[in-house]
This record gives structure tokens, C-alpha cells and sequence, in this order.
């Protein structure tokens, strides 16, 4: 097996999108279903965003082996009502009955002006980008969200009761990429935190509280504690209203009921997911639609900058171009995630395509 070790660098994006697929086939997917959780994946390293990429790898594949993730590649709809369709999605992997939901939302929103799925009883569905860009290209807007296991207290609280539940919004742009809007909902990633302890550094006291509810700038008081909520009340608030729209609509599992991606393997994460497709045009001219959208992004773009600040941005515009860097020059990739992927591979017997040489273009 030819995966690069040793330090951290930069590989082509088509060799970790086959070196991933390689893995999820020969962990038993199809090779249609091992391609699209790749492409996920390696999309969410592409624009800057590890934590849903090829570090997962590992993880999802340990889960399939223990059985809490099946080996199910299309989720049982079992409402279908209108504009309305509720999925069970059996504990499949995230990014294939994401794929799924999305794309009947879509569907739906082509009949009715809008499409409205939910999904129960699923699994980690990666960056949630993937499915509003998706919905945009369709000419919709898109919403996706999911839930995870509580890692935020109440205002005032001393009890982790809501995860900090993702939620994206995508939106179609004329002649271009679509804006993304992909967030979660604590003030800061768990990761930052860890960060911050093995550097030696203090975080700010709104970052997160210690294991009794008071704010700390103790990073492993912290990661004993739990996260604090983006805009205090306001990112609460907005959690819990995920957490709604995901796991008490859906029927599936909410609050204490969704487990955590690490901890008992043989445990289905038991998550949920929301979707939403608004058909632009049910609205009105399209192209009205794309140049109002363009007036309107032009004065955020085109409005004065502060001291020190070269340029405005859009959401989601700078994992715009951090993609197309690392489709131009490579993906940037940590050694130990690489040598994760490859002591994965081994384990299922996957063999990983020779790294191309120097010569060889680095994106797809």
C-alpha cells in the first residue's frame, strides 16, 4: 500500500478520493456507495474542514465492523405525503441517505415549490455543505441540519441538554459556486479546545464552562465541562429548535437519546436529519431572483472594509477557494490521518492506489 507517511504535506485529490473509496469497498459498500462517501469526505478536506474528513475514516469503518452502522446504502421512506417525506434510514452512513433525502426534497420542491424530508435513525452525515450545495445546483435553496448528542447546557444550566447541531443553508448564484452557509451552533469547536491545551494557552470564558456550568479559560476544564452556545441565548435557542425539526419531528431520537460518534462503537449513533428545498423559480423569474441576489451580495462585497481588513467575504467563500487550491496544488493532510487511513485499509484489506508521481496533476 503506497499511502505518503511520515509528515504532514499535500496529496492529489483524485488519490484520496480512491485510496478512501477503496476502503469503504472492500469494508463491503458497493463501489457507487464507496465513491460518494469519499467524495464527501475528501470535499470536506478540500475546503479546510478536517473534522469531516478523511479523519473519519477510521471511526466510520470501526462502527461498520461493530455493527452499529449498517451496510444499507438507500434509507426505507416510510411517509410520503405531498411535499412531506419522513426516511428511516436503518443506521446507513450519513452521506448516502443524505444524498437520498436531498435529492427527493428536490424532488418534491419541483412539484410543490417546496420539499420537506426528515430522517431517523441515522448516522454522522459529514459536512452539511455537501447537501444545500447540492440543492442549490438544482436551483433551490437548500437548509440542512442534524443533531448530535448533547454537548451544551441550558442558559444557566449545569447539564449538557443539546448538541451543537449543524445547519447549513446553500443558495443558488447565476454562472457560479453557490453561497454556503455551514455552521455550528457552539461558540467553538471541541477541537479548538484541545488545541488550545496542548499549546499551553487559555480560551476565552465564553468558549465553554467546567464540568459544574461556570465559564472557565482552562482548556481541560473545558473538555471535562461542556460547550458554550454561539451568541449565548440565541444559539440555545437555535440548537434546541434543530433539535426539533431533526429528531422530535423526524420520530427519531433527540437529546440524551443521540450517542456520541466515539464513544461505544457498537452503539448506533442514533442521530437525525432535516432538509429543505425552496424551487427558486415556484417563487418567481429565476433570473429576477439571481439579480437581486447579485445587488445584494455586491453591497456586502463592495461595502468599505475596517483597518486592516483587505476584503469582505460571503459565507462559505473562503472554503470556496480552498477547494479550488487544493484542486489546483493538492490537499494538505496530517501524517497521522494518512497513517490512520492506512492502518484502515490493512484491516479490511483494502489496497491503496500508488501515489502518482510528481509530475502528475494534483486535483481531479
Amino acid at each position: 500500500m503506497n499511502a505518503p507517511t511520515g509528515h504532514d504535506g499535500v496529496v492529489p485529490a483524485h488519490w484520496l478520493r480512491d485510496a478512501v473509496g477503496a476502503v469503504f469497498a472492500a469494508a463491503g459498500f458497493s463501489a457507487g456507495a464507496a465513491r460518494d462517501v469519499a467524495e464527501a469526505l475528501v470535499e470536506a478536506d478540500m475546503r479546510g474542514v478536517a473534522s469531516h474528513g478523511t479523519m473519519l475514516v477510521p471511526m466510520y469503518v470501526d462502527r461498520v465492523r461493530a455493527g452499529s452502522v449498517s451496510r444499507r446504502e438507500q434509507a426505507d421512506v416510510v411517509v410520503d405525503k405531498g411535499a412531506v417525506a419522513v426516511l428511516d434510514a436503518g443506521h446507513a452512513l450519513g452521506q448516502l441517505t443524505g444524498d437520498q433525502a436531498m435529492a427527493l426534497a428536490v424532488r418534491k420542491a419541483r412539484d410543490f415549490g417546496v420539499g420537506a424530508v426528515t430522517v431517523r435513525r441515522a448516522f454522522h452525515f459529514g459536512g452539511a455543505f455537501r447537501y444545500v450545495e447540492a440543492a442549490a445546483r438544482e436551483g433551490c435553496v437548500g437548509i440542512a441540519a442534524a443533531n448530535t448528542r448533547p454537548l451544551m447546557p441550558a442558559i444557566g444550566g449545569a447539564r449538557p441538554v443539546v448538541g451543537n447541531n449543524p445547519l447549513a443553508v446553500g443558495v443558488p448564484v447565476a454562472d457560479g459556486a453557490p453561497m454556503v452557509l455551514d455552521m455550528a451552533l457552539s461558540e467553538a469547536a471541541l477541537g479548538k479546545i484541545r488545541l488550545a491545551g496542548q499549546e499551553g494557552r487559555e480560551i476565552p470564558p465564553t468558549w465553554a464552562t467546567d464540568a459544574e456550568g461556570r465559564p472557565t479559560t482552562d482548556p481541560a476544564a473545558a473538555i471535562a465541562g461542556m460547550l458554550l452556545p454561539a451568541a449565548g441565548h440565541k444559539g440555545f435557542g437555535l440548537a434546541l429548535v434543530v433539535d426539533v425539526l431533526t429528531g422530535v419531528l423526524s420520530g427519531g431520537a433527540f437529546g440524551q437519546g443521540v450517542r456520541g460518534l466515539y464513544a461505544d462503537t457498537s452503539v448506533p449513533n442514533d442521530c437525525a436529519h432535516f432538509f429543505l428545498a425552496l424551487d427558486v423559480a415556484a417563487f418567481g423569474d429565476p433570473d429576477e431572483f439571481a439579480g437581486r441576489l447579485a445587488r445584494l451580495t455586491g453591497e456586502v462585497t463592495g461595502s468599505p472594509t475596517a483597518p486592516g481588513v483587505d476584503r469582505v467575504l460571503l459565507p462559505g467563500q473562503i472554503e470556496a477557494e480552498r477547494r479550488a487550491a487544493a484542486l489546483a496544488g493538492g490537499v494538505p493532510i496530517g501524517a497521522s490521518v494518512l497513517d490512520a487511513l492506512r492502518r484502515t485499509a490493512a484491516d479490511v484489506g483494502a489496497a491503496l492506489p500508488p501515489m502518482p508521481g510528481a509530475d502528475d496533476p494534483a486535483g481531479a
